[in-house]
């Protein structure tokens, strides 16, 4: 397997991702961590304004920490 293929079979392949993380579990409750999707506050509320290569950035770390999540 190559090593594009093995990043996209484990973090998902961007151009099949939806356009957003969020998967309407949210909550911050214990931290600055949203429960269903990973992102931090500020990555939620700037989430429209990022470039897509921040967005990237974004969507490698919550995929790789096991998110998003929907029953949490």
């Amino acid at each position: 397997m190559t090593d594009k293929k093995l990043q996209n079979s484990i973090l998902g392949d961007s151009k099949e991702r939806p356009d957003t993380p969020c998967v309407a579990v949210c909550s911050t409750t214990f931290d600055d961590v949203c429960r269903g999707c990973g992102r931090t506050v500020a990555e939620v509320a700037d989430w429209v304004f990022m470039s897509p290569e921040s967005k990237e950035l974004v969507w490698t770390r919550i995929l790789a920490q096991g998110y998003p999540r929907r029953n949490r």
